[in-house]
This record gives structure tokens, C-alpha cells and sequence, in this order.
């Protein structure tokens, strides 16, 4: 089929698709070029046709190298130039749609393939993205914007030509710390004054209010992602420091996390990281208020970055300039770490935080600089473990096995104490029993420290609960899943306000429920505990990626779910805490003893017959 013979029987001569249809592929690709270079210049109806069809295109085949080569990029360059510059032209037939397609399919190109970034710089690509950036037109297009020009930075041959633009990495900086704000108070706070292009763009015409506002926040998520992601580029340049390193920029990284509609976003974490891997960067770290109390939440929780925040701590540690301001913040929760094996890639991970706090006990210095004696004191303890594991590992077998029945004696009798109300006498038995018990023995500390851990909650202490279900979760193989620990921890979390924290850990400890093999809940239709349901709503309330923004602009106007899940508050006293008595079937305290854990050497799932009596995880039989 010839070109003359596709024109004279479509109504749009020179029809995108049309040509497209074309059998040889010379005519094809002169058709494309031919198409690419008049595209920018016409001002007819439907131009957005086949501008939508080239982002399908460039998202299913970003690789494909056919209309790199025959102007594409010069093409959606211009056109992006046309809606900036020609309101009118913008405001006519569907144009409004045009930037932002044109600025996602430079992105999809230029994702994977560095030559094709290189062939986008060159065709000047990258001053109509920085327009878009600054919020020439609206959020929606700067999301694309900084996709784009945050695949472009990722190269070590384009990046130049980003950072010669200078004013990229100061609206970045901007753009992350606002994006929340400008999404909701510019889209999602007043359903009647939503754009329509962005609703048919953020749902494909597919749904309603509350999807555009489920939507909504996930994009404003990926907008503030994707603006950390391309500040990232910048932080490995240390002539870049001191642009990003400003205090009030730094102390809200912590925070920028994400949320659970972009998990697969290390997001502000991931930037401490790149900062604190540089001696320039890491003194602004040490010194930003409230930073490293952040990084220890992080670096403790069941956040899948967790990682990150670990190898901050340590590159803070190992800097004599930055070790003296951190270590007396750092070491409580890296000693609680520090019997971690293996944290996804990161292998021996444990180990590696024993031989950095054994550096800093050998490296301290005197005065101003000095280790105070109580971070003295949980450095050498842990080094103390390490000792004995070594000496029980030369021992006789019967004399662990003393060791261990020993610790299972004075357990039981910390259980005889908190079944009779003892609690404060209970944390000191499973304290003698961690004393006495094998350190090579994972699985029994882990009862132990998790079972501490719940005293711990009962005696209004969520540090030290904290502390001891952190020291279970880390010893628990896998790693971050005792589901007891996860939900004592969560609670902990709770108690100290920190939402993220227990919400990461609710959703575990839902998620362990869900796979156990528990024959009670077998029979179950529904093996998620009510109460964990429960506290996981609250936490997403206050965590909500908007919830800040809400507060500052007077509330949700919202209609639908969205406003009713995230928009009010919620009475505390609606799930039972820890500290109210957990009453059997037989109208007496119940704490039973975990008898096949320490014999059998297989660890048991919660109960959920026991966890749902009284909305808690008590300390029931197999324990």
C-alpha cells in the first residue's frame, strides 16, 4: 500500500495512523519524519490523538530506537514550547493535554537507553522541561517535568547539561518540600474546582471522585519522589553539598517517605543516604536538630529502606568529626541492631555495626570529644554478647543445655508473675532468664525479649518495649516477621505518636496473621484481628501523606470515602491497649508457658483466639 493511496482515502492527509499502516519501511520512516517536523507548526483539531498514541508507544516500548531517530524529541519539544508560549492555541480542542503527554514521552524514552538521553539534550529538550518545572502551566505537568529530567541526570553524559541549568536543583528542593501542599490545596481540597484534564488524566475517564482522589495522592507522592530522585543526581557531587544541605531541608527528609502508594521510593532516605556518604555532607547531617533521633526510628523500623538509615548511622560513626554528636543518640539503637544477619542484600549486616561501635570504643577521645559512660557501657555489654558466644561455642553441649533449661526455669517463674499481676517482678525474671539463656539460642530470646517487650508495655515504657521487640525482630529468622514482637512494637510506636512507625509494623503483623497455619484460624474466614484493623486505620489518618496540608488549609472538602477515612479524627479508645487484662475462658488471668518452643526448637504462631480476647496480644500459651 502507497502513501498517495493511505491520503486519498483518509479524511486527515498525512494521518499519523495512516502512516503508521504503511508496508514499506522506507516510506514509513519518511512519513514519521515528515510527521514529526509539521506536527509542531499545525493548529487543526485532534492533534492529541496521535500525541496519546506516541506516549502508549514510548511507555510499552521505551527502548525502541525508531523515532529517536527520526525527530520525536525535537518534535515534543516544540509542541511543549507551542503550549507555553500560545495560550490560545492551548486552550483549543484538547490541546491543554499535549505538554504533558509530550513531556512523559521524553521521559519513557530516555528511562533505560543513555543514547537516547544523549539525542534528547541535543534536541534541546531540556529548557521547555525547566519552564514546566517552575509551574509555567500546573503540578500535573511538573510531575512529568522532573520524571523526565530526573532520568536525564541519572547519566554521566547528560547530566551536565541538567546541572548547567542551575536553577533545577533549588526548584527541586522546592518542589519536594511543597509538592504535598500543591497537589492538595490546588487539587484534591475542593472536588468542584478540579480541572477536568487533570481528572480525565489522573483516571482515564474510568472513575469517580474518590479514585481522582486516591490518584491524586499518588501522584503527589511520586511528584515529591521523583524531585528527591533528581536531587539525589546532584548530592553525588560534592560541589552540590551545600545547595542541599541546608537545615530546614534536611530535617524534613525523614518525613518524605513515600507514603504506601509509592513503597518502591526511597524517598527522603535515600537522599540522607547519598548526603552522608560524603564528608561534606555528613556535618550538616550531624548537626541538624531532630535528624538523628529520625534516623534511629527509621533504622529500627520494618521499613523496607531500613538499610539506609543503618549505613547513615555507621558513616556518621566513622567520621571523627561527626562520631562525638551522634554516638550517644546512635548506639542505643544500633546496639539493639546489631544481632541482624542478613537485611535483604546487605549481608553480616550485624556484624558490620559491632565493629564500628568497637572503633569508636578504642578511638575515643578525651573531654569535648569523649563517649559519656552509659553509651560506654552498651557498647561494651554487646561487646560482652560477642565474647560469650564465642566461649559457648567451645563449651560442652550438656553444659548449654544446663545453661538453657536454667533460663526456662526463671522464665516460668517471670510467667507465674505476670499471670498474678507482677509485671515490674516479671521484666526482671525474663531479664535474669536473657542473663542465663545461650546467646546462640535465637529462637528462646526471642520469647524472652518479646515477652519483656509486653511488660515493658504494661508499665507505660514504650522506649524500652521498643527496644527489646526491635532485639526479638532482629534475632527472629525472617528477619522483621515475629508477629508478637511486630504488634507489642507497633503499640510502642503508638504510644509515642510516631504513625509511620506503627502503621509499618500493624501492616506486618496483619500480613503474618494472614499466612499463619493456625488450625483455629483455618476455619476462618477473615484471619485480620479487628483491633489490628482497627489501628492501622488510625495510623493511615495520621500519616496521611496530606494530612499536614489539610491541617494548614482548614480541613478536607471532599466528597466520598476519602473524607471519611482520612478527614476526622479518630477516639483512641475505640482498640484496647496492652495494658488492659487479658481474661480467659475460665475467668482467670491467662499466661501459659511455651514449652514446645524451647524443646522442640519450632517457634509458634499467634493465637488469634487469644489475640482477639480483649483487642490485644498477651503473652498466651505458646509463649
Amino acid at each position: 500500500m502507497n502513501m498517495e493511496k493511505v491520503s486519498s482515502e483518509c479524511s486527515y492527509p498525512g494521518c499519523f495512523f495512516c502512516v503508521m499502516k504503511e508496508a514499506n519501511p522506507n516510506k514509513r520512516r519518511a512519513s514519521v519524519l515528515k510527521f514529526f517536523r509539521e506536527l509542531p507548526s499545525q493548529d487543526g483539531d485532534d492533534q492529541v490523538v496521535p500525541i496519546s498514541a506516541l506516549w502508549n508507544t514510548a511507555m510499552a516500548h521505551p527502548n525502541d530506537p525508531e523515532f529517536i531517530e527520526l525527530g520525536i524529541f525535537e518534535c515534543m519539544s516544540a509542541l511543549i514550547w507551542k503550549g507555553l508560549k500560545n495560550r490560545r492555541w492551548l486552550s483549543h480542542d484538547h490541546n491543554i493535554y499535549i505538554p504533558y503527554y509530550a513531556a512523559h514521552i521524553i521521559g519513557s524514552y530516555t528511562m533505560n537507553m543513555e543514547e537516547f538521553a544523549e539525542t534528547a539534550v541535543h534536541a534541546g529538550i531540556i529548557p521547555p522541561l525547566v519552564e514546566l518545572l517552575r509551574g509555567r502551566l500546573t503540578w500535573v505537568e511538573q510531575r512529568v517535568a522532573v520524571r523526565a529530567l530526573g532520568h536525564l541526570a541519572t547519566y554521566s553524559s547528560t547530566f551536565p547539561a541538567v546541572a548547567s541549568q542551575g536553577e533545577i536543583l533549588e526548584l527541586s528542593i522546592q518542589l519536594a518540600i511543597s509538592s504535598l501542599e500543591i497537589v492538595y490545596s490546588h487539587f484534591y481540597q475542593y472536588v468542584d474546582r478540579r480541572l477536568s484534564y487533570h481528572r480525565d488524566l489522573l483516571t482515564r475517564g474510568m472513575g469517580g471522585v474518590e479514585m481522582e482522589s486516591r490518584k491524586a495522592e499518588e501522584w503527589a507522592s511520586q511528584l515529591q519522589c521523583w524531585s528527591l530522585q533528581l536531587i539525589n543526581c546532584f548530592a553525588f557531587k560534592p560541589e552540590f553539598l551545600s545547595t542541599i544541605c541546608k537545615p530546614e531541608f534536611l530535617a524534613k527528609l525523614p518525613v518524605m517517605w513515600g507514603g504506601l502508594v509509592n513503597e518502591n521510593s526511597p524517598a527522603g532516605i535515600g537522599l540522607l543516604r547519598t548526603i552522608c556518604h560524603h564528608k561534606l555532607g555528613r556535618g550538616p547531617v550531624a548537626s541538624c536538630t531532630g535528624i538523628i533521633e529520625a534516623l534511629c526510628n527509621i533504622a529500627r523500623s520494618s521499613d523496607d529502606w531500613q538499610y539506609m538509615a543503618i549505613d547513615c548511622l555507621l558513616w556518621l560513626l566513622q567520621d571523627p568529626s561527626t562520631c562525638h554528636k551522634v554516638i550517644d543518640k546512635a548506639v542505643p539503637a544500633l546496639v539493639e541492631l546489631a544481632e541482624i544477619s542478613t537485611l535483604g542484600d546487605n549481608k553480616r549486616l550485624g556484624d558490620s555495626i559491632v565493629n564500628v561501635l568497637q572503633e569508636c570504643i578504642q578511638s575515643q577521645g578525651t573531654g569535648r570529644n569523649s563517649i559519656s559512660s552509659r553509651t560506654k557501657e552498651e557498647i561494651e555489654e554487646l561487646l560482652n554478647s560477642r565474647q560469650r558466644l564465642k566461649w559457648e561455642k567451645s563449651m560442652p553441649k550438656e553444659d548449654l543445655h544446663i545453661k538453657q533449661a536454667a533460663a526456662l526455669v526463671v522464665k516460668l517463674e517471670g510467667n507465674s508473675l505476670f499471670s498474678s499481676g507482677n509485671i515490674s517482678g516479671a521484666a526482671s525474671k525474663y531479664s535474669e532468664a536473657l542473663a542465663l539463656c545461650p546467646i546462640r539460642s535465637k529462637k528462646e530470646r526471642v520469647v524472652l525479649y518479646s515477652n519483656r517487650a509486653q511488660c515493658h508495655l504494661l508499665l507505660q515504657q514504650p522506649l524500652a518495649a521498643i527496644g527489646d521487640a526491635t532485639r526479638a525482630l532482629c534475632l527472629h529468622n525472617p528477619v522483621n516477621r515475629h508477629a508478637k514482637s511486630l504488634w507489642r512494637r507497633a503499640q510502642a510506636y503508638d504510644m509515642l505518636g510516631l504513625a509511620k512507625e506503627s502503621l509499618l509494623d500493624a501492616i506486618l503483623f496483619i500480613n503474618e496473621c494472614s499466612q499463619s497455619t493456625d488450625p483455629d484460624l483455618s476455619l476462618r474466614q477473615n484471619k485480620v484481628p479487628d483491633y489490628a484493623e482497627r489501628l492501622v486505620k488510625k495510623q493511615m489518618r495520621a500519616a496521611w501523606l496530606f494530612r499536614e496540608a489539610s491541617i494548614k488549609h482548614g480541613g478536607i472538602h471532599c466528597e466520598g470515602d476519602a473524607g471519611d477515612i482520612y478527614g476526622q479524627e479518630t477516639d483512641g479508645s475505640e482498640w484496647e491497649t496492652a495494658s488492659e487484662s487479658d481474661i480467659g475462658d475460665d475467668g482467670r488471668d491467662r499466661m501459659g508457658d511455651d514449652d514446645c518452643e524451647w524443646k522442640n526448637d519450632v517457634e509458634s504462631k499467634p493465637s488469634i483466639r487469644d489475640i482477639k480476647r480483649g483487642y490485644k496480644v498477651q503473652l498466651t500459651e505458646d509463649e
